[in-house]
């Protein structure tokens, strides 16, 4: 058996054996089952993000699952659980918490000047009407909080002279210290993370409506899609450098007020734009990729030119978090803000890898996955669990032993690269 076989035999192993350890039961404010992170740092909580990874994770489990349809059977409750937990606090004003604990997130008092859950509830609810070969009569009922989810970020996380969407601070917002949006003004940060995954959002709920019927809403929510990926394109691309980063949407424009001989200041000359590039190598600028927004000519750029630079991103541990080029990179360990400065995470080896695999860049996916594979079996070798991040160059870990969550999509690459079948995100 081959050193990689042998890799991905004890990482399967590993994986099948813990998975059930992720589930849990309804109790509080939680009326249905659910899946959380894993270890002792997220016991019981439900996240956004984290939940649907994780999902998409146990499905690859219940694939190749001996007893597939008894382990999806079991499995459907808790991942539809997700969904309906976080949809039963979303009212007309649309606001849905990051984090839903047992004892319940009270709702803000304005719940439109607050970062709130992720754009991923509906592209979690699209794969899972996917996985049931379509059937989505059990979100009928539901299917107007989403609307309504939708809504208030179109409504008041929308950036109108752009179209692009903005963090309202910077709490939360997954990569917790990106430098383009921690420390920065509020509403200010048009984040390519953010609005990557809002396109994919806006795709995922145009097709729930498709399979619930609401042909209208549909035609309204992929014209949304359609105007959010043409507003990425001419605003977040940069073909200087060839990479798609953030833009800083804190443009002021020049008051009005005369001067002295009765002229407008800087009026001779109109002020065009309404943000700016933020050049900063963050591992998000890549999530076009994995969204399917870049072009296959822009594709190739970002990655020879950006993504396989050992100088920057590429690590023998995987993709850096942070370009080791950037002033602010660093791979000290950090749990509150969770360190995203330079330290390997599987989330990011996993969404770019996909992205690469979207873009028939086979050869690259391929390296990516020997790299994932071989760190985390040389961390259960050693520890006999996954930790939640994990230092570049030797793959030491770094925090929080026994995380789980999204670093079991390391089996989805093994599955890929195996040649096997494996489960994707809607």
């Amino acid at each position: 058996m081959s050193a990689l076989a042998s890799q991905i035999a004890l990482l399967r192993k590993t994986i099948t054996r813990d998975y059930t350890a992720m589930l849990r039961e309804p109790g509080g404010v939680l009326k249905h089952p659910f899946i959380v992170p894993g270890s002792a740092q997220y016991l019981d909580q439900l996240w956004d993000w984290d939940s649907w990874l994780t999902n998409v994770a146990l499905r690859q489990i219940v694939l190749e699952h001996p007893d597939s349809a008894a382990a999806g059977q079991h499995l459907a409750a808790y991942e539809r659980g997700c969904i309906l937990n976080f949809l039963s606090t979303t009212g007309w004003h649309g606001w849905m918490p990051i984090m839903l604990p047992r004892e319940g997130a009270p709702r803000p008092a304005d719940p439109y000047s607050t970062n709130m859950h992720k754009p991923v509830i509906a592209q979690h609810a699209a794969f899972l009407v996917q996985q049931s070969g379509g059937d989505a009569e059990w979100l009928r009922e539901h299917f107007f909080g989403i609307q309504a989810f939708l809504n208030n970020y179109r409504t008041h996380h929308r950036h109108q002279a752009t179209g692009l969407y903005f963090w309202q601070d910077d709490a939360c917002i997954g990569g917790d210290n990106d430098p383009c949006t921690y420390g920065r003004p509020p509403r200010s940060s048009g984040a390519i993370f953010l609005n990557s995954l809002t396109y994919r959002e806006l795709l995922g709920a145009e097709y729930i409506a498709k399979q619930l019927g609401q042909v209208e809403v549909a035609a309204a929510l992929g014209k949304d899609a359609a105007q959010l990926l043409a507003a990425i394109r001419e605003h977040c691309w940069d073909e200087w450098t060839g990479n798609y980063y953030s833009v800083d949407l804190n443009v002021r424009h020049h008051s009005k007020a005369p001067r002295d001989d009765g002229l407008p200041l800087h009026a001779g000359l109109a002020q065009d734009w309404h943000c700016l590039i933020q050049r900063v190598g963050v591992w998000s600028c890549f999530l076009p990729l994995w969204a399917g927004i870049a072009t296959p000519e822009q594709a190739q750029r970002m990655v020879r030119e950006h993504l396989l630079d050992p100088r920057t991103f590429n690590a023998p541990a995987g993709i850096r978090s942070l370009s080791k080029m950037e002033k602010q990179y660093s791979i000290r360990a950090s749990g509150n803000p969770s360190s995203w400065l330079g330290p390997i995470w599987g989330v990011v080896n996993y969404m770019i890898f996909r992205g690469l695999v979207r873009y028939g860049l086979e050869a690259e996916a391929r390296e990516l996955c020997d790299k994932t594979i071989a760190l985390y079996a040389r961390d259960v070798e050693r520890f006999g669990d996954f930790h939640e991040y994990y230092e570049p160059e030797t793959g030491e870990p770094l925090l929080n032993r026994g995380f789980q969550n999204w670093n079991y999509l390391v089996l989805n690459m093994a599955a890929w690269r195996e040649g096997r079948p494996f489960v994707t995100e809607f």
